[in-house]
């Protein structure tokens, strides 16, 4: 293997990934990112020998990935928003669908210094992403996972963002606090749907971030509640939701905020995807 072209790699992983009926597409992605090569360049370079480290990492790649591992965990890496973020199987792989979120919170929010907290940080994409194109904004991470709040700060500090990170259960972290904003990508999948999903998310993703009680509304339900509770008070909270929650996430809100607005909002593949609370 050691004077195989980077075309025959590619062709070799594509061909192996199209009989374990998986992404051949993952073929490409890990090519390019394990070679720091853009899809030009390595058009440039697909006649040349691989090096023969090259080669060998990329076939151990490959095999991850057959195996049940996400690309993005086995680079260590995930994009998101335009920047590259950590990822290990202690947070979510940021989806292009949160990014709709991150411009939805960005367009509404024009005011400078701004104080917002990101419940359920993960990687930390949202609430650092806000940062990093509002620099006057004072960011709080909250995780009820510390692995995850230790990835969100590695993050943090890799992109130059200067964040506040504290450890708790959604707003118990900031009891007594006021934010301008509270953002959310909190987990919404019920169990009932872990059937239909891909094996290797079940997997390789916490099922902490992925799932909820009572049909996937659990932690909606609790959120409110803390709300209502006057645990933290704010202007406006935005969450991402599941496809088909829409209408049973507005009512949680509506239910124990009569005044509020509540604005359900679709993502560019025509789903209910994000709710927007706000509040009088």
């Amino acid at each position: 293997m050691s004077n195989r072209t980077y075309y025959e790699a590619l062709k070799w992983a594509s061909l192996f990934l199209k009989e374990k009926r998986l992404d051949e597409s993952a073929a490409t992605y890990l090519l390019q990112e394990l070679s720091h090569l853009d899809q030009t360049h390595l058009l440039i370079k697909y006649r040349q020998p691989m090096p023969i480290t090259l080669d060998n990492r990329y076939v151990e790649a490959i095999n991850q990935y057959v195996g049940g591992i996400p690309p993005q965990y086995i680079i260590g890496t995930a994009p998101f928003y335009g920047e590259s973020f950590i990822v290990n199987e202690a947070v979510l792989i940021p989806r292009q669908e949160t990014e709709e979120l991150v411009e939805w919170v960005l367009s509404a929010n024009q005011q400078p210094q701004l104080s917002v907290l990101d419940v359920g940080t993960g990687s930390g994409a949202i609430g650092i992403t806000l940062k990093l194109r509002c620099s006057d904004w004072q960011v709080t991470l909250s995780d009820l996972s510390e692995e995850a709040l230790k990835v969100a700060q590695e993050n943090a500090k890799q992109l130059n963002a200067s964040i506040n990170t504290v450890q708790g259960d959604l707003l118990t972290p900031v009891a007594g606090s006021r934010f301008d904003v509270i953002v959310s990508n909190p987990p919404y999948i019920s169990h009932d749907e872990e059937a239909e999903m891909d094996a290797d998310v079940l997997a390789s993703e916490p099922a902490m971030a992925l799932f909820a009680d009572h049909q996937g509304l659990a932690i909606y339900e609790r959120l409110a509640d803390q709300l209502r509770q006057g645990v933290v008070t704010t202007k406006q909270v935005f969450l991402e939701i599941g496809f088909q929650q829409g209408q049973a996430v507005r009512q949680i809100f509506e239910q124990r905020f009569p005044d509020a607005t509540v604005t359900v909002r679709q993502d560019m593949a025509g789903h209910d995807r994000m709710v927007r609370i706000q509040f009088k």
